[in-house]
C-alpha cells in the first residue's frame, strides 16, 4: 500500500527512535524537564519569538492561542475554510468562546480589502473584534502558501483596527522551504504562531506555540485547564528537537515529489491536476470525470493499492511525505489508471 492519505502518517527515524532512548527527563509541569526545556528555547530562538509551548497536537495548539488572545464574546476573523473552524471540531466557539467572522478568500489565502470591510467599530451589539487568523500552509487551499506580501498587507489591517495575529502555521516550515526564507522571517510581526512537529517533520507527536513570554503563560495555563499538563514530556521533545535538526530542508523532496505526481495524474482519463496549483506537498485532484462522488474515488484507489483522503464532492487530496519517492510515482499514476477504467470502462 501507497499511503497518500496525509503527511501526518510519517514514521519517527531511527534518530529520534534513540533519542527517546536518551532523553533527559523531569516534570513538565513543573518547568523541570529539562529536554522540553530546550526544545522550546530552540523554538522561540528559530521563530525569533521570546518563548514557546509544548502541546500535544496542532489542534490543542491552535486552542490554548485562542485562549491566551481573548474568548467570550470576541470576535476572530478568518476564512470559512481555515483548519480551526472546519476540523477543530467547533472549539473555537464551544471552548474558546469566540465568534468567527469569515474574511472572502482565494484558495485559503484572505482577501484584504475584505477583513477592512469586516472589522466593525466598536457596539455593544457586536462581539468585540479581537484576532485575525491566518494559515500558513493552507491545508484545505491545497497546501498553499500566503505569499509574504498578502500577509503584510493582512496585519497591517490588523494593526490599524487593534487586532492581534495569530498564524496556524500547522505546515510553516513547507512555506518555508518552498519561498526560501526562514520561519522567523515568515512569521516575524505575528504575535502567536502554532507549528506541527507530527507533520512532514516526521515526529510521533507534538506541536509548539511561540510568541511573548507574557502569552505563552496564559497559553501554559490553558493548556492545563485543557488537561494537557505533561509530566516527562521529554520523550517528545527528544523526537522534535531531532525533526528541528533534520527533517526541515528535506521537505524540498515532498514538494518536488508532488508536482512530478500531478504532471503524471494529467494522463489519466477524467482526472483534473494542475501543477501550477502544486505549491508544496499537496494535490487537489479532480475527478468529476469518472462521474463518481469522491468517496467511492478514494475507496477504488484503496483497492488499488493507494490511500488518500476525500474532499468532497469532487475532488481527493494527495499529500507527499518523506515515506513516498519519485520511484513510486509510475505505481501510483498506474493505480489511478485501473481506478479510471473501473469507472469509465
Amino acid at each position: 500500500m501507497i499511503n497518500l492519505y496525509s503527511d501526518t502518517q510519517t514514521l519517527p527515524t531511527a534518530e529520534m527512535i534513540s533519542a527517546i532512548g536518551t532523553a533527559e527527563l523531569g516534570d513538565d509541569v513543573q518547568r523541570m524537564d529539562p529536554t522540553v526545556n530546550r526544545l522550546e528555547a530552540e523554538a522561540a530562538r528559530l521563530f525569533g519569538k521570546e518563548a514557546a509551548l509544548l502541546v500535544a497536537s496542532g489542534t490543542m495548539g491552535n486552542l490554548v492561542s485562542l485562549m491566551a488572545h481573548g474568548g467570550h464574546g470576541d470576535e476572530v476573523f478568518m476564512d470559512p475554510d481555515a483548519h480551526a473552524y472546519y476540523y477543530e471540531a467547533g472549539a473555537l466557539c464551544s471552548i474558546a468562546g469566540y465568534t468567527p467572522r469569515f474574511i472572502r478568500a482565494d484558495r485559503g489565502r484572505p482577501d484584504p480589502e475584505s477583513l477592512r470591510l469586516g472589522i466593525r467599530a466598536a457596539n455593544d451589539h457586536f462581539p468585540r473584534p479581537r484576532l485575525l487568523w491566518l494559515e500558513n500552509t493552507h491545508n484545505r487551499g491545497g497546501g498553499t502558501i500566503l505569499e509574504p506580501s498578502r500577509q503584510a498587507a493582512l496585519i497591517s489591517i490588523a494593526r490599524e483596527r487593534g487586532l492581534s495575529v495569530h498564524i496556524d502555521g500547522a505546515r510553516i516550515f513547507n512555506a518555508s522551504v518552498a519561498l526560501r526564507r526562514s520561519v522567523a522571517d515568515l512569521v516575524r510581526d505575528a504575535d502567536s504562531v502554532q507549528f506541527c512537529l507530527s507533520k512532514g517533520l516526521s515526529c510521533p507527536i507534538g506541536s509548539l506555540v511561540v510568541g511573548p513570554a507574557e502569552f505563552i503563560a496564559r497559553a501554559r495555563r490553558a493548556r492545563k485547564r485543557l488537561g494537557g499538563g505533561m509530566r516527562q514530556a521529554g520523550i517528545i521533545a527528544a523526537c522534535g528537537l531531532v525533526a528541528l535538526r533534520t527533517m526541515v530542508d528535506r521537505l524540498a523532496d515532498d514538494h518536488r515529489n508532488a508536482r512530478t505526481l500531478a504532471e503524471r495524474l494529467r494522463e489519466v482519463p477524467g482526472v483534473g491536476a494542475d501543477p501550477a496549483e502544486v505549491e508544496t506537498n499537496m494535490i487537489y485532484a479532480g475527478i468529476a470525470g469518472w462521474k463518481v462522488e469522491s468517496p467511492k474515488a478514494v475507496a477504488a484507489l484503496k483497492e488499488e493499492g493507494v490511500l488518500v483522503s476525500d474532499r468532497p464532492p469532487s475532488h481527493i487530496r494527495i499529500v507527499t511525505h518523506r515515506h513516498f519517492d519519485a520511484a513510486q510515482i509510475p505505481q501510483v499514476i498506474e493505480a489511478f489508471r485501473r481506478a479510471a477504467k473501473h469507472f469509465l470502462g
